[in-house]
């Protein structure tokens, strides 16, 4: 069995790096850095199981295209598996016409998006991101915060990283509130519509799912329905919500402040505003969320090798 993983091997253990040889023959990355498409067809040609980070592709924008590339190319393919929880990089709906089998690798960072959820929502309403850039331009101005403490927090998406962010908050004395497409109950949290979630909530955290479907969940309507002045947190991806739409909001005070994770900082209707506050991805990127994303992806791979596939999103 041919395993082609396109992720360096000194980013898995030497245990983890055993029970993949014990499958057949694998080939790693030498780096992260994008490999050019002729290379990456080239390190693919004859595998059985293709495993995945998005960077040797061209990171998620480009690198939906070039995984379909890949899987074109394999006539005897049996599954793709993915270092990271989003799947929206992937065209699920040829995966599941060639019957490929697609894992992700959920909840390995919950608790470490969870505690950077919070710890952006701190900065943003003890005003310490707006104070930073002032401060750094030499035009400090004193603005007044919040306290979180009795401010209700909206949970949108009560998956694993949503329930643990709701878990912190209650810690620090917020009123918990939460929407989550199919049923779901949390003790202390109250399940509410996405109406009122954007009507009742003081802050706004978003903890859905990367796909497709979710693309601008949050538009000029759903802004509008918002408490004016209202916070929003994304550490799940800048597509979720309609930007040029937000920097209206911004503009006008309907929203106080986002804070979020994206690709592109630069290049997007947020880019000059100063209460629009962009980070490139890196919540997830902690020592125990690693050691627990290689663990489950090398899992992943040795159980679509013996043909018991699990964590499937296709």
């Amino acid at each position: 069995m041919k395993i082609v993983v396109f992720n360096p091997k000194d980013d898995f253990p030497k245990e983890l790096q055993a029970k993949l040889s014990a499958l057949g023959t694998v080939t790693y990355t030498k780096n992260r850095e994008t490999l050019p498409i002729s290379k990456i067809l080239e390190m693919a040609k004859g595998a059985d199981i293709i495993a995945c980070d998005p960077d040797p592709l061209g990171g998620f924008e480009k690198g939906k295209d070039v995984l379909t590339k890949i899987m074109e190319s394999l006539p005897n393919l049996k599954g793709v598996c993915l270092s990271t929880t989003s799947f929206g990089w992937v065209d699920l709906e040829y995966a599941k016409k060639r019957k490929l089998s697609v894992s992700n690798v959920p909840g390995y960072s919950k608790e470490s998006v969870a505690e950077q959820s919070i710890a952006f929502l701190l900065g943003a309403m003890k005003r310490i991101f707006v104070s930073d850039r002032r401060t750094d331009k030499g035009k400090y101005v004193l603005q007044q915060g919040f306290e979180l403490r009795g401010k209700t927090l909206g949970i949108y998406g009560l998956g694993s990283i949503g329930s643990a962010t709701a878990e912190l908050a209650k810690g620090l004395g917020m009123k918990v509130i939460a929407y989550n497409r199919t049923k779901k109950t949390m003790k202390g949290v109250e399940m509410v519509t996405l109406n009122e979630l954007f009507k009742k909530s003081d802050a706004i955290s978003l903890h859905t799912t990367h796909e497709e479907s979710n693309h601008h969940i949050i538009g000029k309507d759903e802004l509008a329905k918002m408490k004016k002045g209202v916070f929003i947190i994304n550490t799940v991806d800048s597509d979720l919500i309609d930007e040029k739409a937000l920097a209206q909001a911004l503009k006008s005070g309907q929203v106080d402040t986002y804070v979020y994770e994206g690709e592109d900082l630069v290049n997007t209707p947020l880019g000059k505003i100063e209460t629009a506050i962009g980070f490139k991805g890196f919540a997830w990127y902690t020592k125990e969320a690693l050691e627990n994303l290689y663990e489950i992806f090398v899992d992943n791979i040795v159980a679509l090798a013996q043909n018991k596939p699990q964590n499937r999103v296709a």
